[in-house]
């Protein structure tokens, strides 16, 4: 279908599959919850991976995060796609089988797997509804329906699930997690080729009834990078405050320095001003392939100190704080020597 033509047409359910088959595309699903107030949380992720050569893969992450002991357990599974399944195109519900994984996405989620990691052997049974909140409604940071279904960004983000709440059991370590309506949430992306950097960050409040998803990013631009640019939705209760203008940089500030993302956005709303630290929190090293055979590199924690303070253009402002409840993630063109290894 041409761009003109998907403009006119309704959009595709948030979690229908978007690859058709065809190499030069990468696509992933992906969920996390944390312990409602210990510095506890896991990651799951699935992608679909078709190079420009070569057949088609289907990648299968855990990652857990505990800031307690400061330690984490991250490993990926790799295999060829035409031995796993991912079926949805078209569809609200959609069913992810890998050998490591099985992911059902919907209305009503739930995951069953088990991996043998260098640092142990993890399990896990989960299962997770939305919050009942207008916050946990499907969102799109993107502000135009070109830019999510257009040839520009070349890599697209929706948010089916801003706020689940998960249950279950984990057992890693030796130990067992149990969860009890963990808050958390699920994304989806998909295109040609992963963003050339990012910092990515979502973060709930519960106590608050809020959450705030933004990004800070450069993509490629007839081969050569943009400037960075910046954008981050806020709900509370009934209420969204969209600080979106991406090529508004004159109104963005943006700070990526170590571990810490620092953002100050300005726009019709209000004023936004964000600040993710996971300094001295168990963060991994991702290995993000690209269709063109090129490796980015994703620092990924879970338990970053969110602050976050909303100046509304109509309302009083306020601010939300969380000790350890921040997703976190930076992707990067170079390793960091941090790490010994990539997972």
């Amino acid at each position: 279908m041409s761009v003109l033509g998907s403009l006119f047409s309704p959009e595709p359910p948030p979690n229908a599959l978007r690859y058709a088959g065809a190499p030069g595309h990468v696509e992933s699903y992906f969920i996390r919850a944390n312990h409602p107030s210990r510095p506890l949380a896991l990651w799951l992720k699935q992608t679909v991976l078709a190079p420009l050569q070569g057949p088609a893969v289907a990648e299968s992450w855990l990652i857990l995060f505990d800031g307690e002991r400061q330690r984490t357990l991250a490993h990926r599974e790799t295999q060829a796609l035409s031995e796993a399944r991912f079926e949805g195109a078209g569809s609200p519900e959609i069913e992810l089988e890998t050998r490591a994984f099985q992911i059902r996405l919907g209305e009503r989620g739930a995951a069953v797997g088990r991996v043998n990691a260098p640092e142990g052997e993890a399990r896990f049974e989960l299962s997770w509804v939305p919050a009942e909140s207008p916050v946990a409604t499907p969102l799109s940071i993107f502000p135009y329906k070109l830019l999510r279904v257009g040839p520009f960004p070349k890599s697209k983000l929706l948010t089916p699930a801003p706020w689940l709440e998960m249950s279950g059991e984990v057992s890693a370590w030796g130990e067992r997690w149990t969860l009890e309506r963990w808050p958390g949430m699920q994304g989806h992306n998909w295109g040609k080729e992963h963003s050339f950097e990012y910092a990515w960050g979502q973060c709930l409040f519960p106590d608050e009834d809020a959450m705030v998803e933004g990004f800070t990013g450069r993509v490629k631009v007839a081969g050569r990078p943009s400037p960075r640019l910046s954008a981050a939705v806020v709900r509370r209760g009934g209420r969204s405050w969209r600080f979106d203008a991406l090529f508004d940089t004159w109104r963005q500030s943006a700070s990526l320095d170590g571990d810490r993302w620092s953002l100050a956005l300005r726009g019709g709303d209000g004023e936004l001003e964000l600040e993710m630290d996971a300094s001295g929190r168990p963060m991994v090293c991702l290995g993000y392939g690209n269709p063109d055979g090129e490796l980015s590199y994703c620092f990924n924690s879970k338990l970053a100190e969110v602050k976050m303070t909303v100046r509304p253009s109509d309302a009083a402002s306020f601010t939300c704080i969380s000790a350890c409840g921040g997703a976190l993630e930076f992707l990067r063109r170079t390793p960091d020597p941090r790490f010994s290894r990539v997972v």
